[in-house]
């Protein structure tokens, strides 16, 4: 185990004339154990461009605990996987066919591989105000219309827990002889345990992409690529690997993925069995709210909704007098409990095999004190007026008015102008809400109304909005270009 190793190393007489300069001499200061195990490639710890030791081993055991017949670890995120994955199987000036509600990152790699991007849009669940899943019909009518497309990368689960049914889309992806890449970054969990959905591993991804860090017991910052079948150039991806993460590894980083595993391997079937209870006694002990509604794991299966990710807390308060930002900043002032994410109509919650009763109790507690102090309102128009409810209904994608591709608007002579003035105008840059960093407006695509009401209205409610020009948020950046 490399924790093991690098604690026996860090206890021997070794003396460290090699990088990092705090040379494992921090006693007496903050976070020293993590200090002591702090190394660079030096004899015996191998080399993650180059694995032939200790690494390689790691990542083969990595692989047999997820089912994958290639795994890679990724110590800068599952954004090194993702833009690897892209650039790896696509060719400069080539066509991706992805769902537009993908994290930034994956814009960024189309960006740098001067792609165009074909979109494909999630469903949308009216009842809950939130995206829904891809329908694989779509995406077949997208790839019988656009040959040249030469990948499909899809969100499966989504930030909110909603999973496509994967192994249909594959099968229709295969049928092209193309590759799909799956970015299951909240999803790394799922194959642990039945109470989850199938993870995309099982279900025919072609590239899958994990985020240890969001759900399993992993340091900030770590991740996996796992490859499977032949329809990738594994050495495409692995020159890309080496190109998108650093030449200078974290060994604590790398450890924290082998402890992960070896975590899962030991206790995962304990872990996995009583976190999968907590969440029933959690799901069961919220359904009597009266206003407050908690997405029930077994709720139908509409909207190309192929399952939903129980792990994810979703928190409804829509149809209520308070929004999801005011349901979000009660949880946290009133009862210290620091949500992931608040949207108009709901919050999110995080869940992971090492949550205790302590916690999911508080949630509770919390849930039903709120509950029995909110009401239920009809007239929006008297009540949330000045919130404009049917303009804030972010999760629901309008069709993207596409006049150049990210690169291409990126080589253009901008200007800044206030975006209140922007109809019409051609962005030069992002705007997306954080988090999760889909984004709202794309570079090349036409700014409307819609847009520039939307974004003032989520900074008006206090919700996070990234990307504009300026920290206030009223400037936007525009092409120089009729």
């Amino acid at each position: 185990m490399l924790f093991k190793d690098l604690k026996d190393y860090g206890n021997s007489d070794f003396y460290p004339f090699h990088m990092p300069g705090h040379k494992r001499n921090m006693k007496g200061y903050l976070l020293k154990e993590a200090f002591d195990l702090d190394i660079t490639e030096i004899e015996g710890f191998d080399n993650l461009h180059h694995p032939i030791g200790i690494i390689k081993n790691m990542q083969e055991e990595a692989a047999n605990v997820f089912q994958s017949e290639e795994t890679y670890f990724l110590v800068n995120g599952s954004t090194s996987g993702l833009l690897s994955a892209i650039c790896g199987t696509t060719t400069k000036e080539g066509t991706l066919l992805m769902a537009r509600n993908c994290h930034k990152a994956v814009y960024h790699g189309v960006f740098l591989q001067r792609l165009h991007a074909e979109y494909i849009y999630p469903q949308y669940i009216e009842e809950y105000s939130l995206n829904g899943g891809l329908n694989p019909r779509e995406i077949e009518a997208l790839l019988k219309k656009n040959k040249n497309i030469q990948a499909v990368l899809i969100t499966s689960p989504t930030f909110d827990g909603v999973v496509s049914d994967v192994k249909e889309i594959a099968r229709v992806v295969h049928r092209y002889d193309i590759p799909l890449i799956v970015d299951e970054a909240h999803g790394s969990h799922m194959e642990f345990h039945e109470y989850f959905p199938q993870g995309a591993i099982s279900q025919g991804a072609d590239i899958v992409i994990h985020s240890v860090h969001k759900t399993l017991p992993s340091l900030t910052q770590t991740a996996l690529l796992h490859i499977n079948g032949n329809l990738v150039d594994r050495e495409k991806i692995k020159k890309y690997l080496s190109i998108f993460q650093t030449s200078s590894p974290s060994y604590l980083l790398m450890g924290s993925i082998d402890q992960c595993i070896k975590i899962i391997k030991k206790d995962g079937e304990r872990l996995f069995s009583d976190f999968s209870s907590r969440l029933k006694d959690f799901y069961k002990d919220t359904i009597d709210c009266k206003h407050l509604r908690i997405l029930n794991p077994g709720s139908r299966r509409e909207n190309c909704v192929f399952d939903f990710d129980r792990s994810k807390v979703l928190i409804s308060c829509k149809n209520t007098n308070i929004t999801g930002a005011e349901l979000y900043y009660d949880l946290l002032k009133n009862y210290h409990l620091q949500m992931e994410m608040a949207a108009f109509d709901y919050v999110l919650g995080m869940t992971s095999i090492m949550d205790t009763h302590a916690g999911f109790d508080r949630l509770i507690y919390a849930i039903k004190e709120i509950d029995s102090k909110i009401y239920n309102i009809k007239n929006f128009d008297d009540e949330k007026a000045s919130l404009d409810y049917e303009t804030i209904k972010e999760k629901r994608f309008s069709k993207a008015i596409i006049s150049y591709t990210i690169s291409q608007a990126n080589e253009y002579e901008s200007e800044v102008i206030n975006l209140k003035y922007g109809e019409g105008r051609i962005s030069g840059e992002f705007i997306y809400l954080y988090p999760p960093g889909i984004p709202i407006l794309v570079p090349g695509e036409v700014i409307s109304q819609e847009i520039i009401k939307k974004t003032g209205l989520y900074i008006n409610m206090g919700l996070e909005v990234q990307g504009l020009e300026d920290y206030t948020n009223s400037k936007i950046k525009v092409l120089k270009t009729d």
